[in-house]
């Protein structure tokens, strides 16, 4: 069932997506070679404690950290631990923020230091298509609208199209109906109305789009253990059109010259 938000509990969406802003704006600033994923765990639970907020994901379904951390060719899921970032690697951050009672949910791919061109063309584009599908997020179009917008940029470039993981509807529940795959055809699924709130989040991998998961239960990677970049950002339908509800800006300001 799909719950539509008046615009009071939009608000209220939009204080927890401000937080999840900030709390990777947070990591931005210490995401660097040398530092563990364990630390960076760290540091966003305490940030996000500290300002009111809640870490959504900390305990859902066992889940053990407040944010999912995606080295390399961990698509999402993955675990923080004692593996220290290196020159090179991407590290995606999936958080998902409640405060009062409402979730903000986003991810972003950082790239750890400097990291090959062919990665970092990887990133530019699963970000791009992120805004591609929020860009067709418009009463009156459909699911497959989204779907398809993501689908066709990235693998118009060569990329593969991760379809195990989807998005989601997102309000009061960390994940409510519409499922939201970054795959099929236009003008299918579900008819967009004014006041859904919709987790849109690109799943795209620069070698085949086939994954495992891996024996904790929850860690999934590419199959060919090629790097995979997710971007994510929350938005409610709101006169018609798609406004973002969380930003990447807190960590363009936190990377400087380094934001991709």
């Amino acid at each position: 069932m799909v719950y539509l938000k008046t615009p009071e509990e939009i608000e209220k969406m939009e204080r927890a997506s401000t937080l999840a802003s900030r709390s990777l704006g947070e990591l931005a600033k210490w995401i660097a070679p040398g530092v563990t994923t364990l630390r960076l765990e760290q540091i966003v639970r305490e940030f996000i404690y500290d300002n009111g907020g809640r870490p959504a994901c900390l305990g859902y379904g066992g889940f053990p950290a407040a944010v999912c951390y995606e080295v390399n060719e961990v698509v999402v899921h993955g675990f923080p631990s004692n593996y220290t970032l290196r020159e090179g690697d991407i590290i995606g951050t999936d958080i998902v923020v409640d405060v009062d009672g409402f979730n903000g949910d986003m991810c972003y791919t950082f790239p750890v230091g400097d990291i090959a061109p062919e990665v970092m063309a990887l990133c530019r584009t699963t970000k791009e298509s992120l805004y591609k599908g929020i860009e067709m997020a418009r009463e009156g179009n459909r699911i497959g609208d989204i779907s398809n917008a993501i689908q066709r940029y990235c693998e118009s470039r060569g990329y593969s199209v991760v379809r195990e993981m989807c998005g989601h509807g997102i309000g009061r529940e960390m994940h409510e109906d519409p499922e939201i795959p970054n795959y099929g055809r236009a003008r299918t699924g579900m008819m967009i109305r004014n006041g859904m709130c919709l987790a849109i989040e690109p799943m795209i991998n620069l070698g085949k789009r086939q994954v495992v998961i891996e024996r904790d239960g929850w860690t999934c990677r590419t199959r060919d253990r090629q790097p995979s970049a997710h971007y994510e950002h929350t938005c409610a339908i709101v006169d018609g059109t798609a406004c973002p509800l969380t930003t990447f800006s807190y960590i363009e300001e936190a990377l400087g010259e380094r934001y991709i």
